[in-house]
This record gives C-alpha cells, structure tokens and sequence, in this order.
C-alpha cells in the first residue's frame, strides 16, 4: 500500500503542512504540493455535443501520481470555512476526469482508495469545518471511497499549530492508524 499526500496551501511550512508532517512522520509518502503545478478551474462541458475539451496545464500529471496510491490525504487550511481554492480546483476537475476516455475506470480507481483529511483553521475550527468535513464526506461517498478519519487543528499565525496539544496528539493517533492500516495489507 502507498500514501499520497495532497497538499492544498498555498504557503509552505504553514500550520496545516506542519501537522500533516506529524501524521505522516515515519511513513514513506509521495508529497503532491499543488501549489506547485498550473490547475486551471474547470469549464463546464458536460452537456455540450463535444464534451469536456482537452486542457493545456499540469492537472492530468497530478491525478496520474494520485492514482498510483492507495491511500490519499487531503491537506488542507480553512480558507472561508472551506477547503482551499487550490484543492476545490483540483476536486473539480474530477468531473472532466469522469469522462475523459483515457481513464475509463477512474469511478472505480477511486473506489478502492481510502481517505484522510488534515485541516487547520483559526476561528473555531473543531466546529465550523466540519461542513467542509462532510464535503469531503459526500465526496468520497460519490466516488466509493471510504473516508476513514479526519483531523481539525486550530491555529491562524505563522507557527502557531505547534501549541495545539489537542491536534498534535490526535496527529499521533492518526499515525498509529495509518501505520496499522499499512501493516495489515
């Protein structure tokens, strides 16, 4: 089994990177950064005689790397009581996904993949992201897949996720699970 992580900040070393970082300590995991790659929003084409259009920018290389995984965990700050702009730009896209003749069975690669999400957000996160939590709930659900946990910490400066004892122990409980889940496959 392998893990990826998808990172949806568009800061590095920010609060929600540094939590996942607690999660992921010890276990072997390909990092997927988007803010590194050019995701262009999605133009809607389902219901056009053509359908979905090929788009010139980095988005299929990302969701070939996240299909090589098992495991997938979306890391993403609060942004708005919401994931990421940068993640929902990646999430959309599966639509076009869906139907792209190149990958005929992607509904059913993602079916077989677990999931995980990591959120850190500054105005009582522990309550108002959970929406955002059940988005990724009905997400998975869409698709099969099976969302197994997900982790809120509270943080907004710079640094400031390192004083949440609260989520940095339930960082380390997410750990032992993804490194039972890993042993027992």
């Amino acid at each position: 089994m392998s893990i990826a992580v998808i990172y949806g900040s568009t800061r590095e070393n920010g609060n929600t990177e540094w939590l996942t970082e607690q999660v992921i300590n010890g276990l072997t995991v390909e990092r997927i950064y988007l803010r590194e790659y050019n995701i262009l929003p999605i133009k809607d084409e389902r219901h056009s005689e053509a359908g979905f259009q090929e788009v010139l920018d980095d988005y299929n290389v990302v969701i070939d790397k996240v299909l090589q995984h098992d495991i997938l965990i979306f890391s993403t700050p609060v942004y708005w009581y919401s994931m990421s702009g940068t993640m929902k730009l990646f999430i959309d896209r599966w639509s076009q996904t869906l139907r792209d003749k190149d990958r005929p069975n992607f509904r059913e690669e993602l079916a077989k993949k677990s999931a995980y999400v990591i959120a850190v957000g500054g105005d009582r996160p522990s309550i108002k992201a959970l929406p955002m939590i059940q988005q990724f709930q009905y997400i998975c659900d869409f698709f099969g897949m099976t969302l197994e946990s997900y982790l809120i910490g509270k943080a907004s400066k710079p640094g400031e996720i390192q004083i949440d004892t609260k989520s940095i122990a339930a960082a380390s409980g997410m750990n032992s699970a993804l490194k039972k889940q890993l042993a027992s496959n």
